[in-house]
């Protein structure tokens, strides 16, 4: 096992916690954008993170390995495959002959709650490379 794994564990953490804040920066930026190159209104999107699995030899004891958590990863940034929202809006220039316009369907009080989760994910990380890096500190002392 590797002295330095539990920061690289943290790390991953930061960066995929980091990534979801920017996306839903993204979302909330985007509530009001009608008209993408797509076509249609923004669609909400969302990261999914996956466990990095790391394949490890059972202290050489025996020639099976066993797959050991080494982190998150983002395996992709899904869009919602929810519908937008029709708003009547007839001056808009995107409304349709019945003075419709699809708008994004982003709760920004959803992506608010959204943003604290990840920002108290984000500081949880940073704790325990702080905790790693005093463990590590105290044990060069010893010797």
């Amino acid at each position: 096992m590797s002295l330095f794994r539990g920061m690289d564990i943290s790390a991953s953490g930061l960066t995929a916690q980091r990534l979801r804040m920017d996306t839903i920066s993204n979302n909330i930026a985007n509530v009001n954008t009608t008209r993408t190159e797509d076509g249609g209104p923004y669609r909400k999107k969302m990261p999914v993170f996956a466990s990095r699995l790391k394949a490890e030899m059972n202290n050489g004891l025996s020639s099976n390995n066993q797959n050991v958590g080494n982190g998150v990863e983002v395996s992709k940034i899904k869009e919602s495959s929810q519908p937008p929202k029709l708003v009547y809006k007839p001056n808009h220039p995107d409304a349709d002959e019945n003075g419709y316009v699809q708008m994004p369907n982003i709760n920004v009080v959803s992506e608010m709650t959204d943003m604290m989760s990840a920002s108290r994910a984000y500081e949880a990380n940073v704790t325990a490379i702080n905790t790693s890096k005093e463990i590590v500190k105290s044990a060069l002392q010893i010797g």
